[in-house]
């Protein structure tokens, strides 16, 4: 329960630190699924993904002592993840797979709009795609993680207007490439 605020989760790195298995447990059940979900755009690879967020988790594990609350947790913990998620895709040197993963809890009873928010889902996430990995990444963190320019500028380990350019930019592109999927919508 301590892990749903900053203060509950900076007194659950204290406690990893400290060598208690149980807070880092509670860290790891509140983490990963966010950071499944953060790198699941980056890197399309189930395989990846996993071994990532372990990878991170256990950075959190080892590293939680050196962790001296100047950023948030999640800003921290989202960091390692994107380090190692760039230094994993740089070292396979192979283009990301752009499929589309599938949609859970669709209003069954009406197929239209399934399909419709489906179509959406899958344009989207082309787009997204087609996005550079810095500009996806300062998008998604923004978006989808609803972190602050200065979180993401300490993520990315980047001035805050490089974050500004790369999110002005970022929407720039998704217009352009989404133009014909929002044509006609409010």
């Amino acid at each position: 329960m301590l892990a749903r605020t900053a203060a509950g989760e900076a007194c659950l790195v204290g406690r990893i630190a400290a060598g208690d298995r149980r807070a880092f447990e509670a860290l790891y059940r509140a983490y990963f699924p966010r950071l499944t979900r953060f790198l699941n755009r980056m890197t399309r690879s189930a395989a990846l993904i996993e071994e990532i967020v372990n990878d991170t988790l256990l950075a959190v594990w080892r590293k939680a002592a050196t962790f001296d609350g100047s950023s948030k947790v999640s800003t921290w913990v989202f960091a390692i993840a994107y380090r190692r998620a760039c230094k994993t895709l740089q070292a396979l040197d192979e283009p990301v797979d752009a499929g589309v993963d599938e949609r859970e809890g669709l209003d069954a009873d009406r197929p239209e709009w399934q399909f419709e928010q489906q179509r959406l889902a899958h344009a989207i996430d082309a787009a997204l795609a087609a996005l550079p990995m810095p500009q996806r990444t300062a998008f998604q963190l923004t978006f989808y993680h609803d972190m602050t320019l200065t979180e993401i500028a300490d993520i990315m380990d980047c001035p805050v207007n490089t974050i500004k350019t790369r999110l002005f930019h970022a929407r720039k592109r998704l217009a352009l490439l989404l133009e014909d999927q929002l044509e006609g919508r409010p």
